[in-house]
C-alpha cells in the first residue's frame, strides 16, 4: 500500500462518511489517512472503519481538521457549509486536493472553493452519482432541441432528514436545462407554487420538491408539451453510488493542475 492515495475524510462520522470509508475499501489504490469530525462529537477518538462496519484500520476520528488535511494528499468533504469553507482555506494553505459533496453553499461559499482553486484543484459537484452527471447531460441535450413549448418540471425526493430545498442536484439539473435553453436558471425559476398562482409563465423552469422516509434521492425533469411527454429520471439505491464517484473524484484529482473542476471533467463528458 506504499504507493495508494492517501485520502482524509471530512465529516467521517456521519452516513455519507461511513459511505465513503467503505467506497474506499473497496477501491484499490487508496487509504484512508485520517478521519475528521467537529468538535464536541461523540464518535471522536473511535475507529473510523470500525463505525463504517469494517474491520479496525487505526484510523481514530479527530477534530484537527488542519491536521487531517494535512495527512493527506486528497481530502472529501461531506459535512456543512460554515465547515466546508473553513477545510477549503485550510486545504489551500496544505497543498492538499479538495473534493467536495456539501450541498445548500450560499454564493459567497462558492467564492471560497473559487478562491482556494487558484491554489490547488477542486472537484466541486452537487451530486457524484455516475447515473447523475449524466442525467445532467441529457437533460442539457434535451432542453437544446425541445422548442420553449415544451415546460419543463424537475421533481426531487429526499429522505426526512435533508435540510436544504431544492435539493443540490436539482438545481444543477436546473442549470442544465437552462444552459440548454440559452437563459440563465435564477430568471425563469419557480421553486414553489402555492395558491392563486396565474397561469404558468412560459419559458419558466418549475421546481418541487417533496420529503419523507428514507430515500436517498430521486430526480424526475418532466419536458411537458402538447399531446406529449418526456420524462427523464435517476433513482438512487443507496449512499453508495456517491461515494463512489466522489472516490473516483479523488484518485482523478490527484496531480491536476489548480482548478475548480466538476464531474462533467472527472467523467470526461466535454471530451
Amino acid at each position: 500500500m506504499t504507493d495508494a492515495v492517501k485520502i482524509a475524510i471530512l465529516g467521517a462520522g456521519g452516513r455519507m462518511g461511513g459511505a465513503l470509508i467503505r467506497a474506499m475499501a473497496q477501491t484499490p489504490g487508496t487509504v484512508l489517512s485520517a478521519a475528521v469530525e467537529h468538535a464536541g462529537n461523540r464518535m471522536i477518538g473511535q475507529d473510523a472503519s470500525v463505525l463504517a462496519g469494517l474491520p479496525a484500520s487505526g484510523v481514530l476520528i479527530g477534530d484537527d481538521a488542519a491536521a487531517g488535511i494535512a495527512a493527506g494528499a486528497v481530502a472529501i468533504e461531506f459535512s456543512t457549509p460554515t465547515a466546508t469553507i473553513e477545510h477549503a482555506a485550510m486545504a489551500a494553505n496544505k497543498g492538499v486536493a479538495y473534493v467536495v459533496g456539501t450541498t445548500g453553499l450560499a454564493k459567497a461559499d462558492e467564492d471560497v472553493l473559487h478562491k482556494a482553486a487558484e491554489r490547488i484543484p477542486v472537484v466541486y459537484a452537487a451530486n457524484y452519482s455516475i447515473g447523475v452527471n449524466l442525467l445532467n447531460d441529457l437533460v442539457w441535450r434535451a432542453a437544446a432541441r425541445l422548442g420553449p413549448e415544451f415546460d419543463i418540471e424537475i421533481v426531487e425526493m429526499h429522505h426526512r432528514h435533508k435540510v436544504d430545498a431544492p435539493s443540490g442536484t436539482a438545481l444543477a439539473l436546473g442549470r442544465s436545462a437552462a444552459k440548454g435553453r440559452g437563459v440563465i436558471l435564477d430568471e425563469v425559476a419557480v421553486r414553489g407554487r402555492d395558491g392563486v398562482t396565474g397561469a404558468r409563465a412560459r419559458g419558466s423552469i418549475g421546481f418541487a420538491s417533496l420529503r419523507g422516509g428514507d430515500v436517498p434521492g430521486d430526480h424526475t425533469v418532466i419536458f411537458a408539451g402538447d399531446g406529449e411527454r418526456l420524462e427523464l429520471t435517476h433513482r438512487a439505491g443507496g449512499r453508495e453510488i456517491f461515494a463512489k464517484g466522489a472516490v473516483r473524484a479523488a484518485l482523478w484529482a490527484i496531480g491536476k493542475p489548480p482548478g475548480l473542476y466538476n464531474m462533467r471533467d472527472v467523467l470526461g463528458l466535454d471530451e
